[in-house]
């Protein structure tokens, strides 16, 4: 395994659980990594992460658009 490539993660709440080790995750609006450490945002619902509230904004604007 990779501890510094990219992590699989399963979204809960209020926290998520590691399925494959990593280091970050990919955000789902702007393909940014985001480290572990510092994810605050995901959907439960989409199983994704968002690098900010502005990202999942974003992201609540396509699905309601019928863009995602």
């Amino acid at each position: 395994m990779d501890p510094g490539g990219e992590a699989k993660l399963k979204y809960g709440t209020p926290d998520f659980q590691v399925v494959k080790t990593g280091a970050f995750v990919r955000c789902a609006v702007t393909g940014d990594a985001i480290p572990l450490d510092l994810l605050k945002y995901w959907s439960v619902e989409r199983q994704e992460a968002y690098r900010d509230a502005e990202a999942v904004f974003e992201r609540e604007k396509q699905v309601r658009a019928g863009k995602a």
